[in-house]
């Protein structure tokens, strides 16, 4: 794993695939804490197209030292420091037979507490009394996710298709992308595997249709201290 080079592909293309940071074991073990999880709660969505559980690291805290193992600590340190800590968590299964796809977007919300009214920061939305509110731009610039797949994701059931460097060009509305000008990449991740990316990257997902499930835990992480009024939804330091 040369992390000089994922470093730059993060910084030049807003996104890197670094395999085999979990053993099929690890991922097992995961998996089966989750599936002790009892899914009625206000956090959990479940549909035919897709069971998600938001705040998934407060809902199922017994996969943080699952998760969180050396191998991840050390990437993450390595790329980005030693000042992120984590933000946002889900969990993303989206079946066999699911339907589920999601247009090109950037992330361009974070999860807070409240709605707060402060210079910068707006509009605010509200779902399943999770407040979202897009930040200023340069808090957005230096976050990161962190994609781990539970499960070999390609272009037939789910993996992100994504606009290459997209993340360096600020607000980018998806109905302007010019594709004799763009390039779209299939992130193709196997099992056990991870993805880096910019929450500015233009981003996308397709219809499954090879009868595989794509079981993915997103993870966002920042550095940035947020005003005295408003505070993360979800915060995690870790060693």
């Amino acid at each position: 794993m040369d992390l000089a080079v994922r470093d730059r592909e993060i910084q030049e293309l807003g996104f890197s695939i670094i395999e085999n940071v979990y053993t099929n074991q690890e991922i097992e073990d995961i998996l089966a804490t989750i599936s002790k999880t009892e899914p009625n709660k206000e956090t959990f969505r479940k549909s035919d197209d897709l069971f998600a559980i938001r705040q998934f690291l407060k809902e199922v805290p017994d996969t943080i030292e699952l998760i969180f193992k050396n191998k991840l600590k050390d990437v993450i340190k390595a790329l980005f420091g030693e000042d992120y800590f984590l933000v946002k968590s889900i969990y993303f299964d989206k079946p066999e037979t699911s339907n589920w796809f999601v247009c090109y977007h950037q992330d361009l919300t974070i999860s807070v507490d409240q709605k707060v009214e402060i210079d910068g920061f707006g509009p605010y939305t509200k779902k399943l009394n999770q407040f979202a509110v897009q930040p200023p731009l340069e808090i957005l610039e230096s976050n990161f996710t962190i994609r781990i797949h539970l499960d070999d994701t390609n272009e037939e059931n789910g993996a992100l298709k994504i606009v290459s460097n997209s993340h360096s060009k600020g607000i980018y509305r998806p109905e302007t992308i010019d594709w004799n000008i763009e390039k779209e990449v299939s992130c193709n991740v196997a099992r056990g595997g991870l993805m880096i990316m910019k929450p500015l990257l233009l981003h996308s997902s397709s219809r499954t249709t090879n009868n595989q499930k794509r079981r993915v835990i997103h993870l966002e992480f920042s550095k940035q201290l947020l005003p005295k009024e408003l505070q993360w939804s979800e915060y995690l330091e870790f060693e």
